[in-house]
C-alpha cells in the first residue's frame, strides 16, 4: 500500500500511515537501504516543527535508524529547509523532517532529504514501501556492538542562521525597516525574528509562542489576517508570515495587502533579470500560478515554464533545464542559487534586500503587475471512494471543465490534493461575472459525480 504522496509522507497522528509503528519500519527500512549503498555506518539528520506529536515520531525513527545500525543526530525544531542545508553542510547521509507543514496540529508528516540535500527520489520511495508492506522485514538485524547512537545537535538554528546572511551581499543590513513576522507558531518561531534583528531590522514578533497544539492555527501563511492587522497597527514597512515547517513565506505590503507566491516570484525574477542573473531568462512556476504574471513577465522577455502542484516538480524542471528560481503561488520559493528547495526565510531576506536596495515599499515593487481574478475552492472526497475511483471522478470532472473552458478567457484546474482527502479547483478570468458562473457550475459538476 503506498504511504508516499506528493511531499513524502502526511496523515492523522496514530492513524494509518502517521503511527508509531510505521515511523519505527521507516527508520529501520531507509537506514537499511543506505547501508547496502554505502561503506560506512549511514548518518542521519532528523528535524521536526513544534507539534507536540513530534515527539512520538522522533523516538520511533531514531529507534528504527539506531536498531539497525545508523547514527542519529537531532537537531530538534528547525524548518525544513535548514535540514536541506545542513545535510550537506554536516555531510550526513540524510536528512528527514517530522512536518505536516501547513496542516493542523493534528496531522504530522515525514520529508526526508537525500546527502545532496533534494528531496528523497521516488524510486528509494517506492523500495521503503516495498519494505515496510514486507512482514518478514528486517530479514536480519545487527548485533549489540554495532548498534547506531543518537546524538543532540545544540547550534543548528545559528549554522543555519549564518548561511541564510552569507546568501546576501557582504555588509547588507535592514536598518531603518521596520517587519512584522509570523512564524505560525511554528518551526522557524526563533529563526526568522533572529535572523531579521541580527541584520539590523526593527522586529515585530506574533504566533511565536508554540505550545505544540498551535501551530498554524488561524495565524501564518494559510490565516494571515491577524498579520495584516499589525503590519497596519505598527505602520510596518511589511510583514512576513511563514507556515509551519517554513518553507513557504507569503507577504503583506505596508498597506496591508497580500504579496502571495505569484507575485514574489515575479520580484525575484525582475531583479535577477536587472542584474543578468536569471538564467536564460526563465522561471518555472505550477498550473496554478497566474495568467497575469505569466503576460507580464513575457512582456519583460521572461519565459515561464508550468509544472504540475508541488515543489518537487518545479525542482525537478529548474535541474532538467538549467535554471536558478521558481515556485509556488503558495509561497514556495526555489532560489536554486542558494537551496534546493521552498526556504522561507531565504525568500523573505531576499526580499527584504530588493526593498531596501531600491528605497521603495513593497506596495510599489508589485502595483503594476496583472493579477486576473482567480478563486480556489476545496470539495472534501466522500470516503466511500476508493483511489481508482477518485481518480475516475477527476478525470470525468476535467472532462467537463474543458467543455467549460471554451466559452472563457481563462483557465480551470481541477487536481486531487497530494496532502489531503480533497478535490481542488481553480477557476481564473479576466471577466469577475463569468468566473463567478463558471465556478457556479463546475462546482456542481463536482458534488454530483462525486456523490454519484
Amino acid at each position: 500500500m503506498s504511504i508516499f504522496g506528493t511531499d513524502g509522507i502526511r496523515g492523522t497522528i496514530n492513524i494509518y500511515p502517521m503511527t508509531p509503528e510505521i515511523c519505527l519500519k521507516l527508520g529501520m527500512s531507509l537506514c537499511f537501504l543506505l547501508k547496502r549503498r554505502l561503506s560506512h555506518k549511514p548518518k542521519f539528520l532528523i528535524g521536526k516543527d513544534t507539534r507536540i506529536s513530534g515527539y512520538v515520531i522522533e523516538s520511533a525513527l531514531t529507534s528504527g535508524i539506531t536498531s539497525m545500525g545508523g547514527d542519529v543526530y537531532l537537531v530538534g525544531p528547525i524548518p525544513t529547509p535548514a535540514i536541506a542545508f545542513l545535510v550537506k553542510s554536516m555531510r550526513v547521509d540524510a536528512g528527514i523532517v517530522i512536518s505536516a507543514s501547513h496542516n493542523p496540529f493534528s496531522d504530522n508528516g515525514i520529508k526526508i532529504f537525500s546527502n545532496n540535500g533534494f528531496k528523497l527520489a521516488e524510486e528509494i520511495e517506492k523500495e521503503i514501501e516495498i519494505l515496510i508492506n514486507d512482514s518478514n522485514f528486517p530479514y536480519e538485524r545487527p548485533s549489540a556492538k554495532d548498534l547506531g547512537k543518537a546524538y543532540r545537535i545544540e547550534d543548528a538554528q545559528g549554522r543555519y542562521i549564518e548561511f541564510i546572511k552569507s546568501t546576501l551581499p557582504k555588509d547588507s543590513n535592514f536598518e531603518g525597516l521596520r517587519v512584522v513576522i509570523d512564524p505560525a507558531n511554528g518551526a522557524a518561531y526563533k529563526i526568522t525574528p533572529t535572523l531579521f534583528h541580527e541584520l539590523g531590522a526593527e522586529v515585530i514578533t506574533i504566533n511565536d509562542k508554540p505550545d505544540g497544539l498551535n501551530i498554524n492555527k488561524d495565524c501564518g501563511a494559510l490565516y494571515p489576517e491577524c498579520l495584516i492587522k499589525k503590519v497596519k497597527e505598527t505602520q510596518a514597512h511589511f510583514g512576513i508570515a511563514h507556515d509551519g515547517d517554513a518553507d513557504r513565506t507569503i507577504l503583506v505590503d505596508e498597506k496591508g495587502n497580500i504579496v502571495d507566491g505569484d507575485l514574489i516570484l515575479t520580484i525575484l525574477a525582475q531583479d535577477l533579470k536587472n542584474e543578468r542573473k536569471l538564467k536564460k531568462n526563465t522561471v518555472v512556476a505550477t498550473i496554478m500560478t497566474n495568467m497575469g504574471v505569466e503576460r507580464y513577465l513575457k512582456n519583460l522577455g521572461i519565459k515561464l515554464i508550468r509544472t504540475k502542484v508541488g515543489d518537487k516538480y518545479v525542482v525537478e524542471e529548474m535541474l532538467r533545464g538549467g535554471y536558478n528560481l521558481g515556485g509556488e503561488q503558495s509561497g514556495h520559493i526555489i532560489c536554486m542559487d542558494y537551496t534546493n528547495t521552498g526556504d522561507g526565510p531565504i525568500t523573505a531576506v531576499q526580499i527584504a534586500y530588493i526593498i531596501k536596495k531600491n528605497q521603495i515599499s513593497l506596495s510599489e515593487l508589485v502595483k503594476e503587475i496583472p493579477r486576473y481574478p482567480q478563486v480556489l475552492r476545496n470539495i472534501q472526497i466522500p470516503e466511500k471512494l476508493s483511489k481508482e475511483e477518485v481518480k475516475k471522478a477527476v478525470k470525468q470532472i476535467s472532462e467537463k471543465a474543458c467543455l467549460l473552458e471554451k466559452e472563457m478567457n481563462g483557465r480551470i484546474v481541477i487536481r486531487p490534493s497530494g496532502t489531503e482527502p480533497k478535490i481542488r479547483i481553480m477557476v481564473e478570468d479576466e471577466d469577475q461575472e463569468r468566473l463567478k458562473k463558471v465556478l457556479a457550475e463546475i462546482e456542481e459538476i463536482t458534488y454530483k459525480i462525486l456523490n454519484s
